[in-house]
């Protein structure tokens, strides 16, 4: 039996998931799940909407669908969201790993941060005799980030040092904020600290370079720890003294322990891995330095193959922005991000839409500057459309699937032991829909990745604007030639309509007809039942010239109470014939007891075999001639 698992987690690119997430993939290899991992992009944009739009992916998964679930939302900045996935799993009732962070009634795979970092630090004020410390911490709200702080400051404590006020950063476990903390220790400290203990490598690495292009040596004049041991081998300065942490075992650790839950193998709740420090040449120590040639040559291939894969999937990411960009209409974006699926070369690969995505609605900035309201597209439909669905090799065709359900009918389910990613599709919090990828080939776990989903949303959103552009156009046209109040042309779009037909008769010496009608009683209507009700009496009129003119002739609202109606090929027969349909018509209004009044018109035709030079609305005065000939023998009629 395969089980699905889905895995929350953010910011793949970063080293600490991907080495999650490359357990995670080697677990559900070797115990045959298949996973689905959530994930977004959010929190280095400096862009509420952005993480707004990103963070909705994690509103998709239908939690009651999945055997159980992985949890990295240590990962996760924002709070709302953190509780309402695990609320939605509680009510679910799915057993679930979290990893790091220790959650009631879930398995956890953790560590002991603080018994960790608080051999970093003993080891920087035993061995190295080291007094003044800086600390660049993660993220106030991250348990792992407050117990590393937390350790830091009781081993300062018990050993009788100070700190200075601005001696602790605040960091993100991100490069920038690394850069940000050694920049605010320069400025704002009134002498560099020998240590600089950080909470993580990537934060470390960057704080190294940062020292560095001040003219500040690492070690010599300021040391500096990671915690986490995850950018050491990609940092070609130095060695960098960090705690070595099982992340890829977490992982794989995390399908292990569902698996035996599914099949009743007894275990832990709750394991702890082990951790082990290393102390290498960023803290002054360099008997771990890499020695040996052969290791050495490894890492330079491993490094310089990475370049060449980043090289090319740059050319890719480059090539793919701007062939998407240059697309008119969303037939030529669709034909072309399938040329681009064939060349990355994904395993799979789904394009799923809102139903709405194309939606013109967008945010109502007229209102207070503290209270904004937004009509824009902010969830998932019901139902998405799938333009695209492509595995072994070739395109398949899927129109239309529940949202819930994830993957269109055509995805590969017949191999166990598979790791999707699900990626949101949005442009600021607009929900445009999400996309669905599984491949052994691209670098998935990369900050280009990143790349290749916002190319792929900024290009979604430019066709989407192009397509509501086409539909203000045509609107536009609209309000040009047709009568808003009764719905039919106005005299423009009677001219437009019957240009060509006109000429044509002209050229041909082909009879017309054009007839005059106008509303008998409007004044009394409008002075007995109130103008609104006129307006109803205008609009039946026009109802009744759609209902009576279905031979191809033309007509519009001439202005007011009158209409014209236009036809070619006639004759006086076949005008008298069209004459006596529109009265039956108004008196089927009448019969019908709809209106409070009794609708009425008059009517006047003439048949003419136009000239060149000769204005089609020439014909008009003639026409208005007859038509109040007509109502005046129904005038005297009605006092005979």
């Amino acid at each position: 039996m395969s089980y699905k698992i889905a895995v929350i987690i953010q910011e793949i690119g970063q080293s600490y998931q991907s080495a999650i997430i490359s357990g995670i993939y080697a677990g559900a290899e070797k115990y045959g799940l298949n996973v689905s991992a959530f994930t977004s992009f959010s929190g280095d944009m400096n862009n509420p909407r952005h993480d707004m739009g990103e963070f909705n992916v994690f509103s998709l998964p239908d939690f009651s669908d999945f055997d159980g679930a992985i949890l990295l939302t240590n990962t996760l900045s924002h709070k709302v969201v953190v509780n309402d996935i695990l609320e939605r799993i509680k009510i679910a009732g799915i057993p679930a790993v979290s990893i790091d962070n220790d959650l009631e009634g879930f398995y956890h795979i953790g560590i002991d941060n603080k018994s960790a970092m608080r051999i970093i630090t003993e080891h920087m004020i035993n061995v190295h005799n080291y007094k003044r410390f800086a600390y660049i911490s993660g993220p106030a709200s991250n348990p792992e980030s407050a117990d590393r702080l937390e350790a830091f400051l009781e081993v300062i404590n018990e050993h009788g040092l100070t700190l200075h006020e601005k001696a602790v950063a605040k960091g993100d476990f991100r490069a920038p904020s690394g850069k940000a903390a050694v920049e605010q220790f320069l400025d704002e400290m009134p002498e560099m600290p020998e240590a600089i203990v950080c909470a993580n490598d990537v934060m470390a690495a960057s704080a190294i370079t940062t020292l560095m292009s001040h003219g500040l040596r690492v070690p010599e004049d300021i040391a500096v720890t990671g915690f986490d041991n995850t950018y050491n081998s990609h940092n070609y300065q130095m060695e960098l003294t960090s705690v070595e942490r099982p992340l890829e075992q977490s992982g794989e650790l995390a399908c292990k322990m569902l698996y035996n839950h599914f099949n009743n193998i007894p275990q832990d709740r709750d394991v702890t891995l082990n951790m082990s420090p290393r102390f290498t040449e960023s803290c002054g120590c360099g008997h771990n330095a890499l020695s040996d040639l052969t290791e050495l040559k490894e890492l330079n291939y491993r490094n310089f193959s990475n370049f060449e894969n980043i090289q090319t999937y740059m050319s890719v990411l480059n090539r793919m922005s701007t062939q998407l960009l240059e697309c008119n209409n969303f037939d030529e974006y669709i034909a072309c991000l399938k040329r681009i699926a064939v060349d990355i070369h994904p395993d799979e690969f789904y394009f799923c839409l809102c139903e709405n995505w194309d939606s013109e609605n967008d945010v109502d900035r007229t209102t207070s500057r503290h209270i904004r309201r937004t009509s824009v597209p902010v969830a998932y439909t019901d139902y998405v459309i799938v333009p695209i669905a492509y595995n072994n090799g070739e395109f398949h065709e899927c129109c239309r699937i529940r949202s819930q359900d994830i993957f269109p009918p055509v995805a590969d389910s017949s191999k166990e032991g598979k790791l999707y990613l699900i990626n949101p599709l949005h442009f600021g919090e607009r929900c445009l829909g999400y996309m669905v990828i599984r491949s052994t080939n691209l670098p998935l776990q990369n900050i280009m990745f990143e790349t290749f989903c916002i190319n792929i949303s900024n290009s979604l959103e430019n066709i989407r604007k192009l397509m509501c552009l086409e539909y203000a156009v045509k609107r536009l046209g609209s309000l040009y030639t047709m009568d808003t109040f009764s719905g039919i042309f106005n005299r423009n779009g009677f001219m437009q309509a019957t240009e060509d037909i006109y000429n044509e008769c002209i050229e041909k010496h082909r009879d017309i007809m054009l007839m005059f009608i106008d509303l008998d009683g409007l004044k009394g209507i409008n002075d007995t039942y109130g103008h609104s009700t006129g307006d109803k009496a205008i609009c039946s009129i026009a109802d009744v010239l759609v209902e009576s003119c279905q031979n191809g002739e033309i007509f519009c609202r001439f202005g007011g109470d009158e209409f014209i109606v236009f036809g070619a090929d006639y004759t006086a027969e076949k005008a008298q014939q069209l004459t006596d349909i529109i009265q039956e018509n108004i008196n089927g209004v009448n019969e019908s007891g709809y209106n409070p009044f009794i609708l009425s018109a008059s009517t006047g035709y003439v048949i003419a075999s136009p000239k060149e030079g000769e204005d089609i609305f020439s014909f008009v005065t003639a026409a208005d001639k007859q038509m109040y000939d007509a109502k005046r023998k129904k005038k005297l009629l009605r006092y005979a």
